[in-house]
């Protein structure tokens, strides 16, 4: 099962309805409180069946731009539907980008975007992805052993300053247990103008054996594809090239 494709007409009408909001608002249309960080990602590996995609089932290491946000946004530390988006650069083809927002990690829960106070939590994919005939989600889970990231945008900053915050990242099927595959760690922090030039492109920017499913994910598709356009950004716009943490 691929994205679903309503009309044309329909696909259009968002993008232009996408744009206007964006150019209105002058900036991203989903998400435009962050702060963005340089990281790294660790894959250890899928414990268990693999999931058929190379970059979770495959140790390795990767140059990651990470970005955390607030969706609405709320002002401080108000709750929000929390944002966490990490861009995995690779040497060869398009990079990876996986966003994530604050949900619950029972099943149930892991299919709805939840307000919450505290950037260390849990963060889903909300739709699922195909990899083969597999449904799959994706998340980042709280490290107990790491430094907390606090209750607002500038408490991440800061805590990036002190020491190296990191996430779990874990795999599931639609009603099994997260599966541990690797972790993300947050670095220095990028400027203003880098975070507003980074843009991602979660339908498309995927590894070759992952594609986003249902119309949830042709929604955020157009969308997306609207909110950068009003910012004059591309797919791949953006992201750091500085070392890893």
């Amino acid at each position: 099962m691929t994205l679903t494709r309503p009309p044309s007409r329909a696909a259009t009408a968002v993008e232009r309805a996408s744009t206007a909001l964006g150019r209105l608002r002058r900036g991203r249309l989903l998400h435009p409180a962050g702060r963005s960080f340089v990281g790294e990602t660790v894959i250890w590996g899928t414990p268990g069946p693999p999931t058929g995609v190379a970059l979770l089932d495959q140790p390795g290491r990767y140059r990651t731009t990470v970005r955390l946000s607030k969706g609405t946004p709320t002002p401080g530390s108000w709750p929000d539907v929390l944002g966490l988006a990490l861009r995995l650069h690779r040497d060869a083809g398009r990079p990876f980008d996986l966003l994530v927002s604050s949900s619950g990690a029972a099943p149930v829960l892991r299919s709805l975007p939840l307000p919450r106070r505290r950037f260390t939590g849990t963060y889903s994919t909300i739709t699922c992805y195909r990899a083969g005939r597999r449904r799959l989600w994706l998340a980042a889970l709280a490290d107990p052993d790491s430094a907390d990231l606090g209750r607002s945008l500038a408490a991440a900053a800061a805590a990036t300053r002190r020491d190296t915050p990191r996430l779990v990242l874990a795999v599931a099927s639609a009603v099994g247990p997260w599966r541990l595959v690797g972790e993300v760690s947050l670095g220095s922090q990028l400027s203003a103008e880098q975070d507003a030039a980074l843009a991602f492109d979660p339908t498309h920017n995927l590894p070759p054996e992952l594609r986003m499913a249902g119309p949830l994910g042709w929604l955020r598709d157009h969308t997306y594809r609207g909110s950068r356009r009003a910012r004059g950004a591309t797919a791949q716009s953006g992201g750091s090239t500085a070392a890893t943490v």
